[in-house]
């Protein structure tokens, strides 16, 4: 295997033993870069002559005895996080020349912890998206399936990892943003506890990069192990300096339980609001099977979970008025009283006043209320993330009007949130995690919720699933041509592009 497709604890070992230095590491990741990512389109904003100075930095404080967290790793960050020098447009063409002077928080964190940073991976408009494409940089295809998306918003951070550009990755997770593309591409994805992980500096190129809290968002980590999250979450945890006035290590409480066995989790596979595919079904079947062998306590309702239809349109509320409060969208015709789907829950969602989002709010202190109270008799939660694995690229100009398909029957397009939504709405922890391959040969992933602030739990227990479900299948090595099939079904993966026998039409791009 590549040094590209290790994970960040084995090359930081490797670091540490000699075995390879970060020169070598970070020039293996450009090539692997340069020579697979025309057609997936992960980085957008290459930063190669900085990685490689940061590199010879790196190899230097070893030599002279220093050992941090990350000292040498290649990873890649988001887009929409601020680097110095390096545009941050959040996918906005007005905003294609906007270059912030100051580092993102962190992206602070990752250098001091002697990250090498690769570069910028790309996001939908406004980061307002279930894929990743905008009119800057174009369409991020899905490693495993060029004519699928990655996810979004964090898409192209998920293709980059599954496609071995760089070990680690961060996000951002708002409405599933990190869980979604790591469920689409086959890796790992936590989304912390709201607050746990300072954001200044991953805010759109209009607004001042101010401390702020957020009322959902998040930033967290991506990687291809379970164990590397954890490690990529210990540099980015903690409050801002700027607002705390204390250093950014905070203590987080250690997981409930070390073995399987004790673990007690309950695993939900179907929404009131939206029925759930096979392949996901099938996928978060595979996961209660394994926490079943290894002796889990595993139930399949619970009198204490908060009522999931509330929860989703509470979700709906506090996400779209928070939306459309920072990006205003022209006003739509509101829906009659007697709608009650989600849809016409989102509409009447964009008229809000802040007497609404007081009354929303204090509903959800109920629901944190409910889940306080669920945890006390499980540990984690176990359900999916969205009700399909990667779909087609669908680039219609108004999401509103799209449709999700869900094993032949169409869907509201934003109506898959709501698995999303169970997490973010209370703030809980979520740790995303893949589950197998549907019967196309798609990653599917699902999500273990954890109680707040209790981080460790959920990715202690993914830690433990892994070896039983499989963890992050590496792709074979890509092809390099622009045909909509996974890379591994090129019939001539070492030829030109004439010798390749594959039919099918060109990934879009540009």
């Amino acid at each position: 295997m590549e040094w590209t497709l290790r994970s960040a604890e084995e090359i930081m070992a490797a670091l540490r033993a000699g075995a390879v230095t970060s020169g070598e590491l970070t020039d293996e990741a450009i090539a692997r870069i340069e020579r697979d990512d025309e057609v997936i389109n992960a980085i957008c904003v290459p930063d190669f002559d900085r990685a490689r100075a940061a590199a010879r930095r790196a190899d230097q404080a070893r030599a002279r005895g220093e050992d941090r967290p990350l000292l040498g790793v290649p990873v890649t960050v988001k887009e929409s996080y601020d680097v110095a020098g390096l545009p941050t447009t959040w996918g906005m063409p007005p905003h294609r020349n906007h270059r912030p002077a100051e580092d993102a928080v962190q992206v602070s964190r990752l250098k001091d912890a002697g990250a090498v940073v690769l570069g910028k991976t790309n996001v939908p408009l406004g980061l307002q998206d279930i894929r990743s494409f905008n009119g800057i940089y174009g369409t991020t295809t899905n490693p495993w399936d060029h004519a699928r998306t990655p996810g979004g918003s964090s898409g192209g951070s998920a293709a980059a990892l599954a496609a071995g550009f760089g070990a680690l990755s961060i996000g951002s997770d708002l409405a599933g943003s990190l869980r979604t593309p790591a469920h689409f591409c086959g890796v790992y994805a936590h989304k912390p506890t709201l607050g746990l992980a300072a954001t200044r500096g991953m805010v759109p190129p209009s607004e001042p990069a101010w401390p702020v809290d957020l009322d959902l968002a998040v930033v967290g980590p991506m990687a291809r192990t379970a164990r590397d999250l954890t490690l990529l979450l210990d540099v980015m945890a903690g409050p801002d300096p700027l607002t705390s006035g204390v250093a950014h290590r905070v203590a987080l409480p250690p997981a409930r339980h070390e073995r399987l066995s004790d673990f007690r989790v309950l695993v939900l596979d179907e929404h009131p609001l939206i029925p759930t595919g096979s392949a996901v079904r099938a996928g978060v079947h595979r996961v209660a099977d394994a926490l079943v062998d290894g002796g889990a306590r595993v139930g399949r309702r619970s009198p204490l979970l908060p009522d999931l239809t509330e929860a989703a349109k509470l979700y709906m509320q506090l996400l779209v008025s928070g939306s459309v409060a920072r990006f205003p969208i022209e006003s739509l015709e509101q829906p009659s009283a007697d709608d009650e789907s989600l849809d016409a829950v989102r509409r009447r969602a964009m008229a809000f006043s802040h007497h609404d989002w007081l009354a929303a709010n204090s509903r959800r202190e109920a629901h944190r209320h409910g889940w306080r109270q669920l945890f006390a008799e499980f540990d984690a939660v176990v359900c999916p993330i969205t009700p399909t694995p990667a779909f087609p690229h669908d680039h219609t100009p108004d999401p509103m009007q799209r449709r999700i398909d869900i094993d032949g029957v169409g869907y509201p397009y934003f109506d898959q949130l709501v698995w999303a939504g169970l997490a973010t709405m209370p703030g809980l922890p979520a740790t995303a995690v893949p589950a197998g391959r549907s019967p196309e040969g798609l990653p599917v992933g699902v999500q273990l919720i954890g109680p707040m602030f209790e981080d460790r739990t959920p990715l202690r227990l993914a830690e433990l699933l892994e070896p039983e479900t499989g963890g992050f299948r590496a792709l074979k090595q890509a092809c390099g041509h622009r045909h909509s099939v996974r890379t591994s079904d090129c019939a001539a993966p070492s030829a030109g592009a004439a010798g390749c026998s594959t039919t099918a039409a060109p990934a879009p791009r540009r």
